[in-house]
This record gives structure tokens, sequence and C-alpha cells, in this order.
């Protein structure tokens, strides 16, 4: 290793010109394949295709309907929906959504199919019928109805009567990423249109369609807010930090191609690009910077100390290559340990970062000192004024038995704070009220439906078993069960139907809203009903095609992941408790999915930080050629993690998806500063033969301001993805410059007392 240090700065200097040639064709060559990357607008992505929960979601859309659709929310001026210029809204939007690409089912309350009988005949006929002829006789009736019809209120129309809603089942081919963008902005105009048709009327988006766009939406948004933020942050940083024009121009090329490349890379591998993996051009900013700057502080320190311009850069490269190609490797190891994770985003996001830390490397002791070597470089000679990071050593050597102490107690005070953390999460509050999908959603859950779906596939074990009357009265007992738990807003089952049906046949007589008694009879009432229904408007999303089972769906609002896994398991235990066999089944959903992935995603990257932890380990032994100091060095990398959750669980409390992933990804990053700082003391004591106490001071006069430079970049960098709106990244960036600091402490106060502690006792 040594004679490749001493090897490479010759050369690249040497050879400066064609080695800026060959690393900007590099460069250009990876960087084409940015064309290929496309951008994913499906919600889905998130789940793998081992997923359990997603399985079991697919079986159930493949025996019924998939649940793919817009919800307009309709709120007028006035306290009612009941009027004739709401209902005309109502009318005309139901009419045109239809059009809506790929749509096939269209459900709202002037299409609601009312029955009634007329002697032996069952009529089955849209609630409004001609809403432009409407008598205040007629809007009474249809209000009279409306609010007393279980299969509307809280679905369709709010109990109030204040809010209505319409539903737009679709139905997507898959073909492409931009059918949920079709949709969705299909909807948006048409909302628009119909609100400048009836003034006074606000029409809000929201449904699964809504939630797709969403995401491909927050993709976009980021790449194209933060990366301009980014490089504005490390641009103003860089040139306090450095006060060299040229080594900030330099080190801006070097990131710059970093990002390209890693970038580049994806899109030949064929990747595409999430809310989650749209991070990694910032991330990969972050990181590149750090190599390129402990390269440029230690040539800048060569030079004012006397040395020529080139001499400085080969110096620079054999004091840093090794601990550059270390990081490179930790950091590298802690992304890639992300392929642990149960979400492809974040397998795309670990790998591409990897990709341009690799880059970063390439370029950043190849591409910098040749650019250094041919371009102007300017430095002051040394002031003669003691050294900063000198005098922080000496009072951290003269009182480091009151530092590590202090240190301890800081960790373990921040680390109890884990103990408060809970696993939860609200999957649509991973967009804030900068999305108006978000602001469609709140408004929607607090007035009508809520996005949050428990289905249950109930099978009554034999062909036309729906019809059993012993059947019925169970669906009917769980969904009754159901109406009773807290935040259920809607239950639709099978019953309400018959129960209508019933009624219906009775002259519509309350006292026949019940299940018929006779197996014939209902199968009767669904024949008839069936026949009646028009096209689009059928059965098929409620019972199976030999009517063995049908599905139970209950609506949730305002009710976060652990909860609705609770709920769940109740349905389950109530199934198991009061409904035979053949009926028994989890509760399925996209929700339910959702619902679980952040518990599966932790219990996935578990495996994944204790590899990445034991790789990083060997690797820090074989550099350091020290098991002990190897080992103990891990102490001040695996502290920060275990701290910043503490923080987080004082601070906030919930934990969900978007964390889970930091321990793995963080563990790498913090050890880059360790693996410098322990770099320079290991050549204290080996080349100078210094003692541990001078060690400890040479360290922090040769890396002291480059590991704070490159801390204050990374922290600010981290910060940058804390002011995206999508809280999976607003949290991962703020998680991980907590972690940053945390490091940055402990590396600077914590690893120096336990380095001279270590050397006391042997």
């Amino acid at each position: 290793m040594k004679r490749i240090e001493d090897w490479l700065g010759h050369t690249v200097v040497h050879y400066r010109w064609l080695v800026i040639v060959c690393c900007l064709a590099m460069a250009g060559l990876a960087a084409a394949g940015m064309t290929k990357l496309g951008f994913v607008n499906d919600s889905r992505m998130f789940f793998s295709d081992d997923n359990p929960q997603l399985q079991a979601l697919e079986v159930l859309e493949n025996t019924y309907t998939k649940y793919d659709n817009i919800i307009f929310v309709l709120k007028p001026a006035t306290d009612t929906v009941f009027t004739k210029d709401t209902l005309n809204a109502v009318y005309e939007l139901t009419a045109e959504a239809w059009k809506i690409p790929y749509s096939s089912r269209v459900d709202s309350l002037t299409n609601y199919q009312h029955t009634r009988a007329e002697g032996d005949d069952l009529i089955v006929e849209d609630l409004v019928l001609d809403p432009s002829g409407l008598t205040l006789d007629d809007l009474k009736r249809i209000k009279e109805i409306a609010l007393h019809e279980p299969l509307l209120i809280d679905h369709v129309v709010a109990a109030d009567g204040r809010v209505t809603g319409i539903n737009v089942n679709t139905i997507k081919p898959g073909k492409n990423h931009n059918e949920a963008t079709e949709m969705a902005e299909y909807g948006r105009n048409l909302a628009s249109e119909i609100e400048q048709r009836h003034p006074g009327l606000k029409i809000y988006l929201t449904g699964g369609v809504m939630v797709d766009h969403a995401f491909g939406d927050a993709s976009k948004r980021d790449l194209s807010t933060l990366i301009p933020c980014m490089f504005g942050v490390l641009l103003l940083v860089m040139v306090v930090a450095l006060r060299s024009v040229v080594g900030t121009a330099a080190t801006f090329m070097v990131i710059g191609l970093s990002m390209c490349t890693g970038l580049g890379l994806a899109g030949w591998f064929g990747f595409e690009l999430s809310p989650a993996s749209a991070n990694a051009p910032v991330i990969i900013l972050t990181l590149a910077v750090a190599d390129s700057i402990h390269i440029l502080v230690t040539m800048f320190q060569q030079m004012r100390a006397g040395l020529t311009k080139h001499a400085a850069i080969g110096e620079s490269l054999r004091v840093n290559f090794q601990p550059v190609l270390v990081t490179s490797l930790t950091t590298s190891i802690g992304f890639l340990s992300m392929n642990f994770s149960d979400a492809p985003p974040f397998r795309d996001l670990g790998n591409i970062v990897s990709m341009g830390i690799g880059a970063a490397f390439i370029y950043s002791v190849f591409l910098l000192p040749a650019l250094m070597g041919v371009l102007p470089v300017r430095v002051k000679a040394a002031s003669g004024r003691p050294n900063r990071y000198g005098r922080l050593a000496d009072f951290i050597i003269s009182n480091r038995s009151k530092v590590f102490w202090a240190m301890l107690i800081v960790v373990v005070v921040f680390t109890s704070g884990v103990f408060r953390i809970n696993l939860d999460d609200t999957f649509v509050e991973y967009f804030d009220h900068s999305y108006d999908f978000r602001v469609a959603s709140d408004f929607s859950e607090e007035n009508l439906v809520g996005l949050n779906i428990i289905d249950f596939d109930l099978s009554s074990g034999e062909e036309g078993g729906v019809n059993n009357p012993e059947y019925q009265q169970t669906v009917e007992d769980f969904a009754n069960w159901f109406r009773t738990q807290d935040k259920v807003r809607y239950v639709y089952a099978i019953t309400d139907i018959y129960k209508k049906l019933n009624k219906s046949m009775h002259g519509d007589q309350g006292e026949w809203y019940k299940l018929p008694a006779e197996r014939e009879l209902a199968a009767q009432y669904l024949l008839l009903y069936e026949m009646s229904l028009p096209f689009g408007l059928d059965l098929n999303d409620r019972i199976n095609v030999d009517k063995s089972a049908s599905r139970l769906t209950v609506n949730l609002a305002q009710v976060s992941s652990k909860e609705l896994r609770a709920l769940e398991v109740r349905g389950r235990a109530w199934l198991q408790e009061n409904a035979p066999a053949s009926m028994f089944t989890h509760g399925s959903g996209l929700s339910m999915v959702f619902a679980h992935i952040s518990e599966r995603n932790i219990n996935s990257m578990l495996s994944a930080s204790v590899l990445a932890l034991a790789l990083i380990s060997l690797i820090l032994v074989l550099v350091l050629r020290d098991v002990k100091l190897g080992l103990l060095s891990l102490l001040p990398n695996l502290f920060p993690a275990f701290m910043a959750f503490g923080f987080w669980g004082y601070a906030v409390g919930e934990v969900g998806l978007s964390v889970s992933v930091m321990i793995a990804m963080t563990l790498g990053i913090v050890v880059d500063d360790t693996v410098h700082f322990l770099s320079k003391y290991q050549r204290a004591r080996r080349e100078h033969g210094l003692q541990s106490k001078e060690a400890v001071r040479y360290a922090f006069k040769t890396v002291g301001s480059a590991i704070m430079v490159t801390s204050i970049i990374l922290t600010v960098g981290f910060s940058v993805l804390s002011l995206s709106g999508f809280q999976i990244n607003s949290h991962m960036g703020s998680m991980t410059a907590i972690t940053i600091v945390f490091a940055f402490m402990l590396d600077f106060f914590f690893l120096p007392t336990l380095l001279m502690k270590l050397e006391e006792k042997s």
C-alpha cells in the first residue's frame, strides 16, 4: 500500500493532462446514461415481490377488483349539498368522470342505484334522474333517502349533508409510468372546469391515483429544488473553509461529475427514480466533498510549510490515499447494506449512492490532483499564530479524564431516549401540506371518507353460499362489530344490499330492513337486483364469480399504521371466535401493506446493520493493523446512531419507514472522520515516534480543520434533505444530520480521550 501511495502522487502530477482527459471521458460516457432515467409513479414501489401483505392484496384484487381510484370531494358554499345547483354539479361531474382515462366505475349521489318495488317488480334507478327539473319536494325526498341510507352515509355523502363525494375506480393497463399522471391531470382539469361552471363550489381530489401521482411529483420536486439548494450551500461553505477559488472550482467539478456518474450508471443499469432514490444526487454531492476537502487541506498545509505545489500534491496523496480509500469503502458498505431493505426504493438509493461514492474516490485521487497541478494556486505563508486545533488538543489532553466521563454521561442521557420511540407512521403524512393531495386527503378524512381501508375476503365454503342466512348473519355481526370500533368511518358489507332489497320488496316498510329469512328468497332478490343494474355498476367488486365469498370493506379515518395493524388483529380474533373456519382470513388492502412495511423494513435492516458493522470492523482492524484499536474505534461510530435515535425519541417519539435504514446508512458515513483521525494518530506514532498525548495533538493539528469542515458540510448537506416536503426524505435527512453532529462530538472529545486511556493502561 505504501508503494502505491508514494507512486500515485508523482504519476498523477506527471501525466496530469492525460489523467484529466481520461477522467472527463469516463464521466461523459457514464453520464450519458442519465437520459435513460425515468420516474416511478406507483405507491406499490415500496413493496418487494415477496412481501406477504402485497401477495395477499394481489389475490384479493384478482378475485374482486382493484381499488385504484380518484375521489372527488365536493364542498358547496351552502351548508347542504341538497340544492339544485350542487346536485347538477354532481350530475355533470359523474357523467364526465366516465371519460377519465382507464375509468371503470363511477359512484356518486346522483347515480346511486335506489331500489323500490312496484307490485312484484323491483325498480332500480338513479337517485337523481334529471337535476335541472328538481322541485323543492324532489330535493326534500332525495335528502330524506340519502341521509337514511347506510350505503351512502359517510361514504358518498357526509352524515350532516354538507359534503359529498364521487368515487371513480380505474384499471391501469400498466404499460408505462405516466398513466397515474395522465389520470390525475385529467381529473384536476375536470374539477377546475366544474368549479368554474358552479361558483362557490370547491372540489378536492384524493384517492389511490392521486397518491401515485404525488409520489412521482415528490421525486421531481426534490430533484428540482434540493439539488440547486445543495450546490448553493456547498459553494458557500467551501469558499469560507478553503479560501481558494481554484480549490472550490476543482472540488465542484469533482462532486458534479460524481453525481452525474452515479445517476448515469443508474440509467445504464435500468434504475428508475422514486421519491427515496431521488435523494441520491444530494447525498452524493454531500459525501463526495469530504475526500476532496481532506486532500486539499493537507495540500495547502504542505504548501504553507514550504513545499512546492507539485510536491505538496504528492505528499497530500501519500498521507490521504489510505484513509480516503478506507472511508470510501466503509461508506459504500453502509449504503450497499441497504440492499437488505424490504423496500426496493431504498435498495436503489443505496446502489446509486455507492456508485457515486466510487466515482468520487476516483475523481478525488486522480482528477482533483491533476486539476490542481495545472491550475494556478496561491497559498499564504503560515502566519505563525498558534493552531486553534492545537489549543483544543491541549485542553482535551489536560482535562482528558473529565472530558471522557462527561462524554459518557452525554452518550447515556441521549441514548436513553431510545425507550421513548414508538414504531409508527401514517402514509398520508408522507406528504406535507405543500402537496394538494395532502390537503385534499385531510379534508376528506375530516368530512367524508378516509384513505385507510381493510378488506376481508369472507368465504362461505360453498358455491352460492353468500345467500345462506347463517353466512349473512355472521357477516352482518362482523360488520356491526367493526362499526363499534374507534376511528371506523364506514363499513360496506353485502348484507347492506340484502337488507335494502328486503325492505324495498316489502313496500319500503322500515321493519323489513333486515336480512331475508330464506336462502332461496335471498338468491331471488340478488338475481333481480343484478339484472337491473346498469353497465359499470355491477357487484363484481363485492361478490366473487361463483358467489361463494364476499368482500367486507372497513374504511378508517385519521388512523396510524400501528392502530391499523391492531384493529386488523382484533378483527381476526373476532372471526376466530365467532365465525366458521371457512370465513377466517387476514385483513388486506393497500393500507395494510403500508402499515406493515416499516416493521418489515426495520427487521430486514437489522441483519444488514450487523453485516455492515462486521465488514467495517474487519476493514478498520486490517488498516490499523491493531485489533484492539480497531475494535475500540467502533465505539465512537456506534454511539452516534443510538444517540440520534434517543434524541429523536425525546423530540418526536415516532419512527417509521423514513429512518428504518438510518443505522446501516450512517454507520459507513460516521466512520470517515474516525478513520482520518486515527490515520494521523498512527502516523504520528509510527513515523514520528510520538507518545499518545503528542500523537493526539498532531492529529488535531493536521486533520482537525478537515474534520470540522467535512462535518459541517455533511450536517448542512443532509439538513438540506430535511427541507423536502416528502416526509421519508425529510426525516432521513434530519436523523442523518443529527447523527453526524453526535459523531463529530465523539470524534473530537471522546475518541482522543479513549486513545489516551488505552495508552495509559498499556
